[in-house]
């Protein structure tokens, strides 16, 4: 494909100062069962080429599903017309430097490939986790997913790129519903479709599967007769599986620098965060490690290059506790003069590529998990997101969580139901007290990460140690 779109590319009549070819094709499955019946068995199959030219400090953008000479032509006839006529009401010119030359590859680690089980045998696993995590009359409802996608991407320029990438990413998702009278609860396997990885059927078929299918139905059952969460400001531990949603939306968010700039506003906010914060904003507390780190093994969002080309590396966002980077592509960085990260990513070949998260981890501190809940005389142990709610600023929020235990004189005892909190996101981040060794330090993601107009929803991943809190609202209630 790289020698095919190179003689397209070079054989295209357009007086541009600069064009790449950006080809896509991605295939996935998603298959879904309920109480032991086959809900969903569906595959589908997309490719195109996304085309961009720079012309007079401006990028036009045109795609095509036509993978021929005459439909990238025409395609990117289509997109100097567009930056052709965006020239006339320029804001900032975007130099070819935020195209840099590029050559490389990228394949996702895959030990099992998707064909190693054939659908039916995926289907049965799935009918069988449902069956497993009815374990008692009063789940009323199981459900278990398994979502495959298989992506190549090949990215080509007028000044040498050449990349191809080759992504396998698995998710996979089981749930128990328990009803006793008017009280329901429902507990999935780390919050919904929070296990997501890059990779093959190693991450489904995994050896702990059973046993944890055994747990989530257990707890459904044992949350029917817990107390509520109480209502009061403690110390707050929260589980990596939650951690997955307070990176996300209190950290990533709110460090995209095109939301910064204002290019969200209309559709999904803002950003406390100014320009002048970078490398001088006290986000959090000393022990505050954030770092953009495309390059984890098996972790949702790894590549080597983001959707312009740009090489991806592990970077500080946030160190010790002080903001340091923006997430922000070349072109952001050349619009705000703040330092940001291999980002512009686009969620399929007819979107072009914006200001995104990718992997945004919370780095690992010294204690095992044992060590940080002996510590705590009292607090709130919470696992596995159920709800969330953030201001368009991304500054106050309120979580809600499927599982909870309290914490008295350093041991876990009884177990909670509709946990919630409640914070301020630099206040929050201000009372990180403590944090998870390497061994408390687990990765999730999601695909369903959605921004812009159109939307894209796009993966991204978290990794995270267990993290304690001080001073925390919790309280009680459904979500």
């Amino acid at each position: 494909m790289i020698s095919q779109l190179t003689q397209f590319l070079n054989a295209l009549e357009i007086p541009a100062d600069w064009i790449g070819l950006r080809a896509t094709k991605e295939s996935s499955t998603t298959r879904s069962v309920r109480d032991r019946v086959p809900e969903t068995n569906g595959s589908s199959l997309t490719q195109g080429v996304m085309v961009e030219v720079l012309v007079k400090g401006q990028i036009g953008y045109a795609a095509t599903n036509l993978l021929t000479f005459e439909g990238i032509q025409a395609a990117a006839a289509q997109a100097y017309r567009q930056a052709l006529a965006a020239s006339a009401w320029n804001i900032y010119s975007t130099s070819i430097e935020a195209r840099p030359k590029v050559v490389g590859q990228y394949v996702s680690p895959l030990l099992k490939p998707f064909d190693a089980l054939s659908p039916g045998e995926i289907n049965q696993i799935l009918t069988k986790i449902t069956e497993e995590l009815k374990i008692s009359d009063q789940i009323v409802q199981t459900s278990a997913t398994a979502l495959t996608t298989e992506t190549e991407t090949w990215f080509v320029s007028t000044n040498g790129s050449e990349v191809y990438q080759h992504f396998f990413r698995i998710g996979t998702d089981y749930a128990a519903t328990a009803q006793e009278g008017s009280v329901v609860q429902r507990r999935t396997n780390n919050g919904w479709l929070a296990a997501c990885y890059q990779g093959g059927l190693e991450y489904f078929i995994t050896p702990e599967l059973w046993q944890r299918v055994q747990q989530v139905g257990e707890q459904a059952i044992e949350l029917l007769n817990a107390e509520d969460c109480p209502s009061e400001t403690t110390t707050l531990v929260l589980a990596p599986d939650q951690m997955l949603l307070q990176i996300h939306e209190s950290v990533g968010h709110p460090l995209e620098l095109d939301r910064i700039l204002g290019d969200e506003r209309n559709y999904a906010g803002g950003s406390f965060v100014k320009l002048q914060d970078f490398g001088n904003l006290v986000y959090g507390s000393p022990l505050m490690n954030i770092t953009f780190d495309p390059t984890v093994s098996g972790e949702f969002a790894s590549y080597s290059f983001d959707d312009t080309g740009a090489p991806a590396t592990r970077e500080y966002l946030i160190k010790d506790g002080i903001l340091q980077r923006g997430v922000g592509s070349l072109e952001s960085q050349a619009r705000t003069g703040v330092k940001g990260v291999a980002c512009a990513r686009a969620s399929s070949w007819n979107r072009p590529p914006i200001d995104r998260m990718a992997n945004l981890n919370l780095e690992p501190g010294t204690k095992s998990f044992e060590e940080i809940i002996a510590g705590i005389d009292r607090g709130i142990y919470m696992e596995s997101n159920r709800s969330w709610s953030i201001d368009d600023q991304r500054h106050k929020f309120q979580f809600s969580c499927e599982y909870a235990k309290r914490i008295e004189q350093g041991k876990l005892t009884t177990t909670l139901r509709n946990p919630n909190y409640r914070s301020i996101t630099p206040q929050f981040w201000g009372g990180l007290v403590e944090v998870g060794d390497r061994s408390t330090w687990q990765m999730y993601g999601t695909p369903m990460c959605g921004k812009g107009e159109p939307n894209q929803a796009i993966t991204v991943g978290h990794g995270s140690p267990v993290a304690v809190f001080a001073n925390i609202e919790v309280f009680g209630g459904g979500a």
